[in-house]
């Protein structure tokens, strides 16, 4: 059966991305990539297995 995933995109406050991030990781998602959104701030990219 092929590996399959779930995404989530979350917004990141400049003075708190290292919080934020590992908030993220410890419930088992992975940061995928970083990207500025439409308004200028920070947007990131998450993904993790998605249960069976």
């Amino acid at each position: 059966m092929p590996t399959t995933w779930e995404y989530v995109t979350t917004p990141l406050l400049i003075h708190n991305t290292t919080a934020i991030l590992n908030t993220w990781g410890a419930q088992g998602w992975e940061l995928v990539q970083i990207v500025t959104g439409p308004e200028g701030g920070l947007v990131a990219y998450l993904k993790r297995e998605k249960d069976a």
